[in-house]
């Protein structure tokens, strides 16, 4: 158990180390607690010994740690009021009663990724929540092509497909023609079935290489229909905070971001507002990840913050908090 005056250490070390990633000395802080730097420096000794600071190799002053992170969160942090600043931009979402509940969520949590510069993340229902409203085909080359399948929630998936013979553009087009003629309308999941029994029994009167087209579109969808629907805005931004600095560093962390099965993880499934902090999460021990699940008309999901173990969680859990009070209106 801390001392109050260790906490209010620790408060101070934490806050002015989010804002500045630099160390902090006892030196800059004798005036705020008022005691002298000896004082403060024996202070932070046994907050060290306790394992909640860190000493870094090229400077006396002391570093929060992942140890020191949580008990700042558990014990001593309080939710940042909101600025009107930032409650009138995400009122803009929320005031606009066209959108659909995925396009409000997928907007607000884009403005919370320029506020805060953290990166974003929504994982929905699999995709076989979803119906289909086109598919269109860009042909790259003689055997290989990407499909691109849009669903009635605005969900876009592009499927990169390799074909094992090559086909001509006319075929390809015929294919997607057909496709769209029979199954517009059909969910996700059910795309499989009128494929088999709408689609392949007719193909071979309009389509050529009809085998090869029609097993790359059937593959392309019952990978999609198993997929969850993942989107993500300001991938770039946690890239630019200063502990990332590092290219090898840089390399790991975007080919997390492209891997869907390891954003997949992310899913959250306890109720709240949850806060995993460096190690804690499966994803990267360098970043915390802030989430929460929701259930709302029937569609459920996970919204996700990831960001620096240096963020500002006071204010990362208002704004999600926000988010989360307003969808449910």
């Amino acid at each position: 158990m801390l001392s109050n005056r260790q906490e209010e250490l620790l408060k101070l070390i934490v806050e002015e180390y989010i804002k500045t990633v630099k160390p902090v000395s006892s030196k800059s802080l004798c005036d705020v607690l008022d005691c002298s730097s000896a004082t403060i420096r024996n202070e932070m000794g046994i907050l060290e010994d306790l394992g909640l600071l860190e000493k870094t190799h090229t400077s006396s002053g002391r570093v929060p740690s992942e140890k020191g992170y949580r008990y700042y969160v558990d014990n001593i942090m309080k939710p940042k009021e909101l600025t009107g600043d930032d409650m009138l931009k995400l009122q803009t979402v929320f005031h606009n009663k066209s959108l659909v509940l995925s396009d409000a969520i997928t907007k607000s949590m884009e403005i919370i990724s320029e506020l805060t510069n953290y990166t974003c993340v929504i994982l929905g229902d699999t995709s076989n929540e979803n119906k289909v409203s086109k598919v269109e085909a860009v042909p790259i080359s003689d055997n290989s092509l990407i499909a691109i399948i849009v669903t009635d929630k605005g969900h876009v998936e592009n499927k990169n497909i390799i074909l094992e013979e090559d086909v001509t553009v006319e075929e390809i087009k015929q294919t997607v023609d057909l496709i769209n003629k029979l199954i517009i309308g059909t969910p996700i999941d059910e795309v499989s079935a009128m494929l088999e029994y709408e689609v392949k029994p007719i193909i071979g009167k309009y389509v050529k290489q009809h085998e090869v087209l029609y097993n790359a579109f059937y593959n392309a969808f019952s990978d999609f229909a198993q997929d969850p629907v993942i989107k993500m805005s300001g991938t770039k931004n946690i890239l630019m905070q200063p502990e990332f600095d590092d290219t090898n560093k840089i390399r790991e962390i975007v080919s997390k971001f492209e891997d869907k099965e390891i954003v997949s993880n992310i899913k959250e499934d306890k109720n709240g507002i949850n806060i995993y902090i460096g190690s804690e999460s499966e994803f990267d021990d360098d970043v915390s990840i802030i989430k929460t699940h929701y259930t709302l008309n029937g569609e459920e999901g996970t919204i996700a913050l990831i960001g620096p173990k240096r963020m500002e969680y006071d204010r990362a859990i208002t704004l999600l908090n926000y988010i989360m009070d307003n969808l449910d209106k």
